[in-house]
């Protein structure tokens, strides 16, 4: 393990030799894979880059200028506490979410559950085997939620892939009644159009909403048919959550035609996705405010009537941003972080080639009132540590830090690793600590890294999507107050006030 007292600075060439056989003409045309159907419910497969891109990548780590295969890198303020790797469940790692002294690790074969009673020793409560891709997890009382987007043969734990051309496929939601940690109950399932690629809790007292993102449809496939251009609302009752049903599908991009509305993508937009959904949406209850992260656009709307959401604004970078994929509000709720999925979390785009616009986060300031408000760009953020070009590295899910008056938050890069930084500056963003692993492989791309990393009650967890549940802790005066702040669950899509 290698401690360094801040972020490298060193500029190198690695990533130019890769880019050079077409890899940033790809990117620039491509879009991410189809949410539906999925090719199935295993790990990604891995592509071989070529002879001179692996020979510099062997150079660079003989240089010292990236970590060794396997080795463990941070900042001098991080520490790497407990690493659990996976277990029964060996499918790409996905989501988390906490409760107590709990946390929950979606992964494309189930989910399982960490006592974190102590940080530095998780302990396995259970772990349940619900194969379907991608196991988007969320957690509000005794009840568990978890997405499935792949094409299955029936609605349960003991399903198999299925094509989406059939109408017996089933794709949708999934509910569990977890009053016993150590024994999840599965109780509920509601098929949704287009499968639930991820999923956003709006808790109310006796009922849980439930807004599910989904893309990609086809005039192919019966449950999902274009233009599809909205999200479905579930609703949850806490007592009764057998009853769970579909109460709305508002359409949030409306437009004339098969093509609805919204980003039409290429060849209008080259290297954009067409708008055929959302892929992921954060919501702030306490302030009827909610942000969408939908495949070509970023939208801001209402959720005063949460059965009925109403768009307040809309933005697109037709230039930088090639997939909206996630949403992060700060906590005065006057800006909102955007991530850009460049590659569809498949390629090598932390290079220096990629540069540091494309595949950034956008940030955006909220300015006016009501239904007045607009989304105003400011700057973007991307890591400053050029990665192989064996190592799939995107932005990817974060959280806030919880500090009174400023803007930090901590996020996910896949082989990029763990950033904390500081956009209280909406124009000048900074990373202020960080933590990686070096490339899984240096031979052939590989999809591997973190793919959540949250700040929970003090210390900061990660999801990584081959080495398993990571614990680390910052000790750094910026992020110092945010161990006073506790909270007693937290699903990062369903941002807390804080300091309520």
């Amino acid at each position: 393990m290698i401690l360094l007292n801040e972020s490298r600075t060193r500029r190198r060439r690695l990533g130019v030799v890769a880019a050079c056989a077409g890899l940033l003409a790809t990117l620039l045309s491509a879009v991410p894979a189809a949410a539906t159907p999925d090719p199935g419910d295993g790990p990604a497969v891995e592509r071989e880059v070529s002879r001179s891109a692996q020979a510099e990548v062997a150079e660079a780590i003989a240089d010292g200028e990236i970590p060794g295969q396997d080795e463990i890198v941070h900042s001098a303020n991080i520490q790497h506490i407990a690493n659990v790797p996976k277990d029964v469940l060996p499918g790409t790692n996905t989501d988390l979410a906490f409760q107590g002294r709990y946390a929950f690790s979606g992964n494309y074969d189930g989910f399982r559950v960490f006592d974190i009673s102590n940080p530095k020793a998780p302990k396995t409560v259970s772990q349940v085997l619900c194969p379907g891709s991608q196991n988007d997890i969320s957690v509000s009382g005794d009840l568990l939620f978890l997405s499935t987007d792949s094409s299955r043969s029936d609605s349960s734990c003991n399903s198999t892939t299925q094509p989406a051309t059939e109408k017996s496929s089933w794709e949708g939601m999934k509910v569990f009644d977890i009053s016993d940690k150590a024994n999840p109950k599965y109780v509920a399932a509601v098929e949704t159009a287009c499968g639930s690629h991820t999923h956003t809790l709006v808790p109310e007292r006796k009922n849980v909403y439930v807004y599910v993102s989904s893309y990609s449809p086809n005039a192919a496939y019966p449950d999902c048919q274009p233009p599809h251009d909205g999200i479905s609302v579930i609703k949850v009752p806490r007592k009764a959550p057998e009853k769970a049903a579909i109460v709305n599908f508002p359409v949030l991009f409306p437009g004339e035609g098969a093509d609805g509305g919204g980003n039409p993508g290429g060849p209008a937009n080259p290297g954009v996705s067409k708008t055929t959904g959302c892929h992921d949406i954060t919501v702030l209850p306490d302030k009827d405010l909610a942000a969408g992260a939908c495949m070509g656009d970023g939208i801001l709307f209402s959720i005063e009537d949460p059965e009925n959401p109403k768009i307040i604004d809309q933005v697109q970078d037709n230039v930088n941003f090639a997939f909206w994929h996630s949403a992060t509000f700060n906590q005065k709720a006057n800006k909102v972080v955007f991530t850009d999925e460049l590659g569809g979390g498949g390629a090598a785009t932390c290079t220096a080639e990629i540069g540091p616009d494309k595949g950034a986060d956008g940030i955006y300031d909220i300015v006016g009132k009501g239904d007045k408000r607009k989304l105003v760009f400011r700057s973007y953020f991307k890591i400053d540590r050029p990665q192989a070009p064996t190592e799939v590295c995107v932005a990817h899910n974060g959280s806030l830090i919880p500090v009174k008056g400023k803007d930090i938050m901590v996020q996910a890069w896949y082989q990029g690793g763990v950033s904390v930084w500081d956009f209280t500056d909406s124009a000048h963003p900074t990373e202020i600590a960080y933590f990686e692993r070096g490339p899984v492989n240096t031979e052939r791309l590989t999809t591997a890294g973190p793919w959540s990393a949250y700040y929970y009650n003090g210390y900061i967890y990660s999801n990584d999507i081959a080495k398993g549940f990571d614990v680390l802790k910052i000790n750094d005066r910026r992020t110092d107050p945010a161990k006073y702040v506790r909270l007693p669950e937290l699903n990062v899509q369903t941002q807390p006030d804080y300091f309520d």
